[in-house]
């Protein structure tokens, strides 16, 4: 069994002791059923991480005790941006949660004309805060060290709007001829993914006259869940880290 990672907010230094947010306790003592003298590796999500050994357990209260830290990273030479139209249902768990996995860099949703699920004010705010935590467990699985950035709710229009100078941008579009090329003319990339339906013509046309190229990933339509996971996969083995040691 692999030690145990866990994420936290808390200050962390080598040699202290501290006691758990009440979340990651419970998930220790309950779920993992860790006892005293269990170790576990905790870490803040700005780099490197602390072995710990868990000293004291009181129902949920864990105290813990930090050793040294450790510059441990694996994180992708790729910089991917995924920018994703709102799914329904539970697809952008998913999908926010595979592109963690898959080393995406930052995550921002964004409602595209097509989108089922319509959100903002305190929904759409509650919703990114849980996507935030989806991101940060996703982390703790995985082996990563930092937590990607998971941004706000905003528009097609307001994305697009953005300057990106020296990024690759690229939007997936079934009907388009281009594929992915051999090697990117930049490590910093843009990804856009329409929700079920896909993007919408006139967000398509307005993607490519922001500098997005229309990209396929072969011959087959591909379910919004599975296109973003499916390309960044791809990205990672022609450019990125898939075939490192």
């Amino acid at each position: 069994m692999e030690t145990p990672r866990f994420y936290t907010r808390l200050a962390l230094s080598p040699g202290a002791r501290l006691e758990l947010p009440e979340p990651v306790a419970r998930h220790a003592v309950r779920v993992l059923r860790l006892t005293v003298g269990a170790e576990i590796t905790l870490f803040d999500g700005r780099g490197g991480e602390y072995p710990a050994t868990i000293e004291h357990i009181e129902r949920e209260r864990v105290t813990v005790h930090l050793g040294n830290w450790l510059l441990r990273e694996c994180e992708s030479p790729l910089q991917v941006t995924l920018i994703q139209a709102v799914q329904a249902g539970d697809k952008m768990d998913f999908t926010l949660q595979k592109a963690v996995e898959l080393g995406v860099s930052a995550f921002y949703p964004v409602t595209s004309r097509r989108s089922v699920v319509r959100l903002s004010g305190d929904r759409a705010a509650k919703r990114v805060a849980h996507w935030q935590g989806v991101a940060a467990a996703a982390c703790e699985q995985c082996g990563r060290n930092h937590i990607p950035t998971v941004g706000t709710l905003e528009s097609v229009e307001q994305w697009l709007a953005r300057p990106a100078p020296g990024t690759l941008r690229l939007m997936l579009a079934p009907d388009a001829k281009t594929v992915l090329p051999p090697n990117p003319p930049s490590l910093s990339i843009q990804l856009l993914v329409g929700a079920e339906g896909g993007l919408d013509p006139a967000e398509i046309i307005a993607a490519q006259s922001a500098g997005f190229i229309a990209v396929r990933l072969g011959p087959r339509i591909l379910r919004t869940e599975t296109a973003g996971p499916a390309a960044l996969a791809a990205m990672q083995a022609l450019w990125g880290d898939f075939l490192e040691g």
